[in-house]
């Protein structure tokens, strides 16, 4: 019999569960639940539970659980500490409780860039090293590092927020890069621009827009991913030099723009960097797209 683990994603939007077979990655059992209704009811932590207890109900085989989080937990990966986006549940104490309420039953917590770094060694549809780096661009900037098949946790347990790193104009990454500040950088650029554009100039330009531009060769376009890219390899190329790792993949929903910003990351990479680490560099897009949550949660439980 196949082996089976439930993989969650919770988010702060919707919490998203299914049932994953730990060989193939084939996911069953897709449930998607309202953040708000939980919080709203202000027993978060018991909806989850009730949950998961309906979907091991149907699947008897399930052992083990992964559930990836948006935020900071303990080293020992027993306790949320800062969800930003669901405060309320800081501080509980979650595997212990469900581990409690689902008898028999095995939890994993992590961070979701974490869970979904690991996702792609198990599940990516090209084969990993062993150790590499993983970023997120999406509403902000997240990242991993998975060395020797675990995921690098740091002294105190949440080790690499490529997110949070020093950047340009007085700024942390992902507020220059964040999903909101690209939109606000290509507005600004927008109405500085004089040329020809398919860019519109009343405020209205969306990321897909954005995208759909550049690969239709728009000069304002791939200017402003140019300046995106100019940022982000920045920040890979601090990475690379602190843990010594050349394999870099990408994902994320603004991953999307990946060939569009790669000619500044590598243009940065190329500067940055010497022979040592450039003759084994590697820099990939991510292949789990929007599996990425509930398959890397699931690759907690390996």
């Amino acid at each position: 019999m196949a082996t089976k683990y439930l993989g969650i994603d919770v988010g702060g939007t919707n919490v998203k569960m299914g049932i994953v077979e730990a060989e193939t990655g084939t996911m069953t059992d897709f449930f998607s639940h309202d953040t708000a209704d939980w919080r709203e009811s202000n027993h978060f932590i018991e909806n989850l539970g009730d949950a998961i207890a309906v979907q091991l109900k149907e699947n008897p085989e399930v052992k083990k659980i992964g559930i990836g989080v948006p935020g900071l937990t303990s080293r020992d990966r027993t306790t949320l500490l800062e969800i930003t986006a669901i405060p309320e549940i800081n501080g509980v104490e979650i595997v212990p409780i469900l581990e409690k309420r689902l008898k028999g039953i095995e939890v994993f917590i992590d961070n979701d860039a974490n869970a979904a770094a690991l996702g792609e060694y198990y599940f990516g549809e090209q084969g990993v090293p062993e150790d590499y780096i993983f970023v997120t661009l999406g509403t902000g900037v997240g990242g991993a590092a998975i060395i020797d098949k675990k995921i690098f946790k740091g002294g105190g347990g949440n080790a690499m927020e490529p997110g949070h790193v020093p950047s340009k104009h007085g700024r942390v990454l992902e507020r220059n890069i964040g999903k909101v500040e690209l939109l606000e950088l290509a507005t600004r650029m927008r109405r500085e621009h004089a040329g020809k554009t398919r860019l519109p100039d009343d405020g209205s330009i969306s990321t897909t827009g954005l995208v759909a531009a550049a690969a239709e060769g728009d000069r304002l376009a791939l200017a402003i991913f140019e300046e995106v890219g100019e940022m982000l390899g920045d920040g890979i190329v601090s990475m690379i030099r602190i843990l010594d790792i050349t394999t870099v993949l990408i994902g994320g929903g603004l991953s999307a723009s990946f060939d569009f910003i790669m000619p500044a990351v590598n243009r940065q990479l190329n500067y940055w960097l010497t022979p040592y680490y450039l003759k084994t560099l590697e820099i990939n897009r991510a292949t789990l797209g929007n599996d990425a949550g509930l398959l890397g949660a699931a690759s907690l439980c390996f």
